[in-house]
């Protein structure tokens, strides 16, 4: 279980590395933006503000949601659904 709220090495999250601000990607399309973070070891998570697309919700999500970071485009892509 806490795999779940640990980031897959996968994903290539470099510890330390600020994900504020980078775009959401859900498997089939966009849902927000990272709006804070934590690294905390067997409980990381992310908080994505999902701006108008469901009436301005944070919603968490475990850091095992994350399958990829790319720094370079600023996205977080989430083996979720919207």
């Amino acid at each position: 279980m806490s795999e779940m709220w640990s980031y897959n090495p996968e994903s290539h999250y470099t510890p330390g590395t600020s994900l504020a601000g980078f775009k959401v990607e859900a498997t089939d399309g966009h849902i927000g933006k990272v709006d804070e973070e934590t690294e905390e070891v067997g409980s990381s998570f992310i908080v994505v503000d999902t701006g108008p697309w469901i009436f301005g919700k944070h919603v968490l999500l475990p850091a095992g949601t994350v399958v990829r970071v790319d720094v370079k485009e600023k996205e977080v892509h989430v083996n979720l659904t919207k």
